[in-house]
């Protein structure tokens, strides 16, 4: 029998990334967080105390619990498909973290999974889902810029070791700044510009270990194993090219460049890791015949204010979409090509050559003008267990 009501999630993984979740998905009226699972069972429960959460446990608790519909799979990377398998086994719909897994292979089968089971796939990053990124791809869509040629991206630092306990994931395989960043970037051309067709990539890395530098672990070494420098050149399907620069070997602090450029001027887009803050949208217009040198640029601004909303956008759009019947807008076919670019960069890199991206996409819909998640749109609350 089908369900009414606010739609149940439960989590897995209760690391750094969830409290990012839990701050708006406690908040979102049509979805309600009913249990938080984790390895380690200490840090489930601390995590729902804090947020209010009704039970936690581990995993497998967490894919048994009737009252969960979406799970939401905040494991590392290398075990991103063997969680959202078993979730979707378990008759559960699944929101995953980027990427939607590490090689081809295993991804395109998640896919094919949820298909035939007939249940829902989400793949983070949902930041394109937020307002800045909305506002933009809606103003594109309307001409803002002309034709959409080109995009220039760049996201540069020193790496998450400065900061992060646990950083010798993010520079294993499935991570570095590839695809710990690259979804972010990625994600947000393809909902721009279209379908990726090929790519041709660099990459090196300046060293083989580095150290943890915060937490109870500071001093002790890992290694490196996938290159922290890698630059890339996109073609896509629809026409059009776009620069990428992805580094985790750069002093200078460079995040969230993005730029597109059209026959009739460039729009300047937040940062694809944000909601749309950070800075406003900003269309710059071709300089006259009058112009003199030094050039001063005039911009249009098309939306300056800050995100009110974060990490979540994603499942509430499944869990309406879950209710209506109908799809969503980040799903597993878009985390799959993705995927699938980013392991065409790691060839490329490895043979020094094109590297044509075999999968493709659809046109990606936006969001409804009047998408509010703060809204409630789906009454009659489930009853969940004792």
């Amino acid at each position: 029998m089908s369900r009414t009501g606010r739609v149940g999630v439960g989590f897995i993984g209760a690391g750094m990334i969830s409290e990012q979740y839990l701050t708006n998905l406690t908040t979102f009226p049509d979805v309600e967080v009913v249990r938080i699972g984790d390895v380690d069972t200490a840090r489930a429960a601390a995590s729902a105390a804090k947020w209010g959460i009704p039970a936690s446990g581990t995993g497998d608790e967490v894919l048994a619990d009737p009252d969960v519909e979406i799970v939401i799979n905040l494991t590392l990377p290398a075990t991103h498909v063997e969680v959202s398998t078993a979730a979707l086994r378990a008759g559960k719909h699944v929101w995953s973290e980027k990427p939607i897994g590490v090689d081809r292979a295993s991804a395109a089968g998640l896919v094919a999974l949820a298909d035939e089971l007939g249940l829902q796939l989400g793949i983070a990053p949902d930041t394109v889902l937020g307002p800045g990124w909305q506002t933009a791809k809606r103003a594109i869509e309307a001409g803002a810029i002309g034709t959409p040629l080109t995009a220039v991206t760049s996201m540069q630092w020193q790496g998450p070791d400065v900061f992060h306990p646990n950083a010798s994931f993010l520079y294993a395989k499935g991570a570095g700044p590839l695809y710990d960043m690259g979804p972010y970037y990625f994600t947000a051309m393809v909902h721009l510009l279209g379908p990726i067709a090929s790519v041709v990539a660099t990459g090196s890395r300046s060293r083989d270990t580095r150290s943890l530098v915060v937490g109870p672990n500071a001093g002790d070494s890992f290694p490196v194993e996938v290159p922290t420098h890698v630059s890339v050149l996109t073609a896509f399907e629809q026409g059009g090219n776009a620069q990428s620069l992805l580094s985790f070997d750069t002093p200078l602090f460079r995040h969230g460049v993005f730029e597109v450029n059209g026959t009739e001027g460039t729009i300047v887009l937040p940062d694809p890791n944000t909601f749309g803050g950070g800075h406003p949208i900003r269309i710059a217009r071709p300089l006259t015949k009058d112009a003199t040198f030094p050039f001063e640029q005039s911009f249009e601004t098309v939306l300056d204010e800050e995100p009110t909303v974060g990490r979540g956008l994603g499942v509430l759009d499944m869990a309406r979409a879950i209710r209506g019947g109908g799809s969503h807008v980040a799903t597993g076919e878009v985390g799959y090509h993705v995927l699938d670019t980013m392991v065409a960069v790691e060839e490329s890199i490895a043979t020094r050559s094109f590297v044509d991206v075999s999968s493709t996409v659809d046109p990606i819909a936006s969001l409804p003008e009047d998408f509010d998640p703060r809204a409630s749109t789906l009454e009659e609350p489930v009853s969940h267990q004792a």
